[in-house]
């Protein structure tokens, strides 16, 4: 724009420095990829199990009455696993533009801020998932062989995976921030 003053360097600097991604060569990475191939796999069983019921109520009209239940498993299991990864990968909900805009020292708070909530918002989704998994394990599930109780261990896991990766992007803001690091 004309005649408008541009933005000081230092804030234009901020403004388009990303956040720091974790080194694919780091403990958790392989635990990453395999909660990404663990999301995948579930979103293919989902379209597959999707288009059976398609199929055979609409071609063969006999509704199979086990393809509900799994297929919100497969969501279950493709939401979690994909938002833990989200969490390693920093592609999770926050505030980015009000972090990269803010301060340096600010912003390596709000970050470590960011990464306390999503671990204390996963711990909450492991010990509550894991309790409802337990508490329902003996009730048999409506239209499939399953137990109702493995419908909660997606939010179990997933709920440890993102608590556990919030710990790691907490670690590697420490790192940085500790004297002689880079």
């Amino acid at each position: 724009m004309t005649g408008s003053a541009p933005w000081p360097e230092a804030a234009a600097q901020r403004m388009t420095t990303p956040p720091t991604r974790l080194p694919e060569d780091s403990g958790l990475a392989p635990l990453a990829r395999a909660a990404t191939a663990v999301a995948a796999f579930a979103l293919v069983c989902l379209v597959v199990v999707e288009g059976w019921q398609v199929v055979a109520r609409y071609v063969l009209n006999d509704s199979p009455g086990w393809t509900e239940p799994l297929a919100l498993l497969c969501l279950n299991v493709a939401m979690m696993f994909g938002a833990a990864v989200g969490v390693r990968n920093d592609a999770h909900f926050g505030f980015f533009i009000a972090v990269q805009a803010a301060p340096a020292g600010l912003q390596r708070l709000l970050r470590a801020i960011a990464c306390a909530v999503a671990g204390a918002i996963g711990a909450v989704l492991s010990w509550w998932g894991g309790t409802l998994m337990l508490d329902a394990w003996d009730v048999p599930m409506a239209g499939a062989s399953l137990p109702q109780g493995i419908a909660y261990a997606p939010m179990c896991l997933g709920g440890a995976l993102i608590l556990l990766f919030a710990l790691e992007r907490l670690l590697a803001l420490y790192r940085r921030a500790a004297p002689g690091s880079a």
